[in-house]
């Protein structure tokens, strides 16, 4: 079992939703990419979802974009990537972490090198934005071989086939993207996503986790009131945006912290 399977798991017992914070790496700075792991954790976070900066991020909003940008302009490289969740797991054995980025960096490396690495990294799971499952097989069998959890997106607009093709190849758990939109979005529909997720459970027993729109305590609950994971991302970047290099990491925790109150609140 996985370390995402075994954190899904533990967490259904306890009848708890999955808190899943997305920071990119290398940002603000490459040397707060760890401590920022660290304090969410600590902070309640039950999955790490690490964007690879990329150049043209075309599924993230403006906040992820500026984060990328700023990110590639310190140098930051899918190699530096994979060394952080190595240093990350000097400490932190437990929690799992997810790539989230795009299939650019990957195929420059070389998907055998890539999973090679990332697997002695310490990576748990990988989800490849614009990989379609209808053509990632190998790539997913290579995960899966090296121990790694292929991590697919789910739309509001995919038909009941295109689900069960996803449901097929994912393991670890899927990604429900809660509006048609790009990160960051203010239009979040919680009563549509609520009747989307019986859907996507009739074909898969995967969990499902709920992102894009997700900005506050209330809405985590919310969401977390029928879905197996909260994700949240672009609310985090935009804090670290507002935050100094020395205090990031505290005011990053206090939105987590209060999230993951108010999602054990629903789930009492």
């Amino acid at each position: 079992m996985s370390r995402i399977q075994s954190t899904f798991s533990r967490l259904a017992k306890d009848r708890r939703a999955a808190l899943i914070p997305f920071v990119t790496a290398g940002f603000p700075t490459p040397a707060t990419t760890v401590p920022l792991m660290h304090a969410m954790v600590a902070a309640g976070a039950d999955v790490i979802e690490l964007g690879v900066p990329f150049s043209d991020p075309m599924a993230d909003g403006p906040a992820i974009q500026r984060a990328s940008e700023a990110a590639l302009a310190q140098g930051m490289r899918l190699l530096t990537v994979l060394a952080q969740v190595a240093e990350f797991r000097q400490q932190d054995g437990q929690t799992p972490v997810v790539l989230m980025g795009y299939a650019n960096p990957i195929e420059a490396m070389g998907v055998a090198k890539f999973t090679a690495e990332a697997a002695a990294a310490g990576v748990d799971g990988v989800l490849v934005v614009d990989y379609p499952p209808e053509e990632a097989d190998e790539f997913a069998a290579a995960m899966r071989a090296a121990g790694m959890d292929p991590i697919f997106l789910i739309a509001p607009t995919s038909s009941r086939e295109r689900i069960a093709r996803t449901a097929a190849i994912a393991s670890g758990y899927v990604y429900y993207v809660s509006l048609a939109g790009v990160t960051g979005s203010a239009a979040l529909n919680i009563e549509s996503v609520a009747q989307k997720l019986p859907q996507i459970r009739q074909l898969t027993g995967l969990p499902v986790g709920v992102g894009f729109g997700i900005r506050d305590a209330a809405a985590a609950a919310r969401i977390a009131a029928f879905a197996d994971a909260v994700i949240v991302g672009s609310r985090l970047i935009e804090t670290i945006e507002q935050s100094s290099e020395e205090d990031c990491c505290a005011r990053v925790a206090a939105v987590l912290a209060d999230m993951r109150r108010a999602m054990d609140e629903v789930n009492k």
